[in-house]
């Protein structure tokens, strides 16, 4: 017998663990902003700096595996649009 990850639910704080594990060694917060939306912000644990942060992602007080993985992916998505090319790294 086969699990499929969608029937397994976790709730919003259960969620954001999830994420923080995935995004260590950054740091990850994320807040509802509305019932059917959140906050989510990526930062430097040792300075506290912003890396990134992303209004309106669509999330829901409960939530499937796939669910948390989009939201992962859409934090991924947006952070590598803003990650310089290399050749800007050089000269910052």
């Amino acid at each position: 017998m086969s699990l499929h990850t969608e029937q397994h639910k976790v709730t919003f704080p259960n969620a954001c663990q999830l994420m923080r594990w995935h995004f260590h060694p950054m740091g990850f917060e994320a807040t509802m902003d509305a019932p059917r939306s959140m906050v989510a912000r990526l930062f430097d644990r040792a300075s506290g700096e912003t890396l990134i942060a992303i209004a309106g992602i669509p999330c829901s007080t409960v939530m499937s595996a796939g669910e948390v993985g989009r939201i992962i992916q859409a934090v991924e998505d947006e952070l590598e649009s803003f990650i310089p090319p290399v050749a800007w790294q050089a000269l910052a």
